[in-house]
């Protein structure tokens, strides 16, 4: 399936029924006094988050959703029926902006959470509600009220607790397939993943939580190299940032300078990212670089904790699983 994350829609209500002019017409009945019934209210535009979702591709497709309008009211105090609802499902972390002010408007991030993104209009009230003491047959009654229109943003934010960030290609899909059941692609050569993977990583009989892989990140991709800084808005809901390291970057002091520049970018992107909690691991420790680049990494950051591990074999998989557990568990609900 296409991965589309964010989304331009135009939605409008239904405008309310007008109310009805009508008088009792019947035999023996000369002077039948007012019964114009009200016009129905108009439909209303429902954005739902429901777990059915994974993308908002349907939207990428389908820009205009268009709630009925009420019908008018009938004569014999008979009321017009009321508009039929559109109700649009999203995934559940679902941000909607208004297009034209950026406003943000809702944030579902739970199944059921929904969102009333246009309310449709009341029906007029038919003549039979006007008669008063003094006004007796009124010739009128009121028209419905115009429903809402407006053009809104959907914007897919995934609900992980972890994320793993580092430069294309330092081993982030196969730690994932590693950790968890996703399998995203692999291959050896740069950008591999295009789109963010998902996770649940088992920690033990009670406790999972769920992993995400993000595309790599180059030097300058706050200004758009690489793929940019697209997908960088998944990391606003991690509880924990995970800065994955490659030992064969050509020189044992590479991994440092890479670290260096992947939170320039997060900085560039999001001051606020920088400042989550975070850790560093150091892969492919099964490759001849693995030992020299961690010795060079320890005396650049003497204070600074990294978790060494090998895809490959399986070395330090279990430490870096509960390392970042011990970060999110405070976190949990």
């Amino acid at each position: 399936m296409k991965f589309v994350d964010q989304a331009k829609i135009y939605v409008s209500s239904g405008h309310g029924g007008a109310g009805c002019v009508s008088f009792r017409r019947e035999k023996y009945i000369p002077r039948g006094g007012p019964d114009g019934g009200d016009g129905g209210r108009g439909g209303d535009v429902i954005i739902v988050a429901s777990s059915q979702k994974e993308t908002l591709l349907k939207y990428h497709f389908n820009q205009r959703f268009l709630a009925k309008n009420g019908l008018p009211g009938r004569g014999q105090r008979q009321s017009g029926a009321d508009g039929a609802d559109i109700v649009l499902p999203v995934p559940p972390g679902t941000v909607i902006t208004d297009a034209a002010t950026g406003e943000k408007l809702a944030d579902l991030a739970s199944q059921g959470d929904q969102y009333f993104a246009a309310q449709g209009g009341r029906g007029g009230q038919g003549n039979a509600r006007m008669a008063t003491g003094a006004r007796r047959t009124p010739r009128f009654a009121q028209p419905g009220e115009s429903g809402q229109e407006r053009n809104i943003i959907l914007e897919l934010i995934l609900l992980a607790n972890a994320g793993l960030v580092g430069y294309p290609n330092v081993g982030k899909s196969t730690l994932i397939s590693k950790l968890s059941a996703a399998r995203p692609k692999i291959a050896d050569y740069p950008f591999t993943t295009l789109t963010p993977n998902l996770g649940v990583v088992r920690v033990d009989e009670d406790h999972s939580f769920v992993l995400a892989d993000l595309p790599g990140l180059i030097e300058g991709a706050s200004q758009g190299a690489g793929l940019g800084r697209r997908f960088l808005k998944h990391l606003s809901r991690c509880a924990v940032i995970v800065h994955l390291l490659d030992p064969s970057r050509l020189a044992p002091e590479r991994p440092k300078r890479d670290l260096e520049i992947v939170i320039k970018e997060l900085k560039a992107y999001d001051p606020e990212l920088a400042k989550k909690p975070a850790l560093i691991a150091l892969g492919k420790m099964d490759q001849p670089e693995g030992p020299e680049a961690l010795e060079a990494f320890k005396k650049a950051h003497p204070r600074t904790k990294i978790y060494p591990f090998s895809s490959y074999t399986g070395e330090g998989l279990d430490e870096l699983r509960y390392a970042m557990w011990s970060k999110i568990a405070p976190q949990k609900p």
